[in-house]
């Protein structure tokens, strides 16, 4: 498995996709063109089945070198991984499974997400003996991609969750390419984007200038 590169992090949206007009694989290949580093596939509201074909479709267009995430579904992970997909792990929300349940289910080697947006959360995590790879803090701004989420942060506020923790973080939540430039030089791995690339008419151009206002390129 490649090394974990979470710059620029990106959380499928099928809904947003459709209504841009590109089917979900297509959209998430051409934002890996454009820089996407990693990619988490949620499917909230769709059958296992649905969601496993989602999954190997989009296995089979990305470079070898981005890793491929389930949200959520342990169960959608493992059978992708026993049909041969190149997945690489699970992300899990606090309301999942237990994260020990899950190593011990998904093995030493897979990669295994969190999110976590409270001090005691991202201190949990660090300290957990399901060895997590690294945490989601969330969130930025408010989005109607989760409206459960916890209130949102800011750019100081993230940059401040972020300094709290000892694994890689990215940031999460209505991450807009002009928050990139205020959250470049913190704590954090990277930032996790969704409807700024899913909900884009051009995936590879927006993906490309997120990884510009991360990276500091021209």
């Amino acid at each position: 498995m490649s090394a974990l590169d979470l710059s620029l992090y990106l959380v499928t949206d099928a809904v947003a996709a459709s209504r841009a007009g590109l089917p979900l694989p297509e959209l998430v290949r051409a934002a890996t063109e454009g820089g996407v580093t990693a990619v988490q596939v949620r499917e909230k509201h769709e059958p296992a089945a649905v969601f496993l074909r989602t999954v190997l479709e989009i296995a089979d267009v990305i470079p070898h070198h981005v890793t491929l995430l389930v949200n959520d579904r342990v169960d959608v992970y493992l059978a992708a991984r026993e049909l041969g997909a190149r997945v690489s792990g699970v992300h899990l929300g606090q309301r999942d499974l237990p994260v020990e349940t899950t190593r011990r289910i998904i093995g030493p080697d897979a990669v295994l997400g969190l999110s976590a947006a409270h001090p005691d959360q991202i201190a949990a995590a660090a300290t957990s003996s399901a060895h997590v790879d690294y945490i989601g803090i969330g969130v930025l701004r408010a989005t109607d991609t989760k409206p459960d989420a916890p209130p949102p942060l800011g750019i100081d506020g993230m940059r401040a969750r972020a300094q709290l923790s000892a694994l890689p973080a990215v940031a999460i939540g209505g991450v807009k390419v002009d928050d990139a430039h205020g959250l470049r030089g913190s704590a954090l791995a990277g930032i996790a984007v969704v409807s700024g690339i899913c909900a884009a008419p051009d995936p590879a151009r927006a993906a490309a200038e997120y990884r510009r206002a991360w990276t500091g390129g021209a």
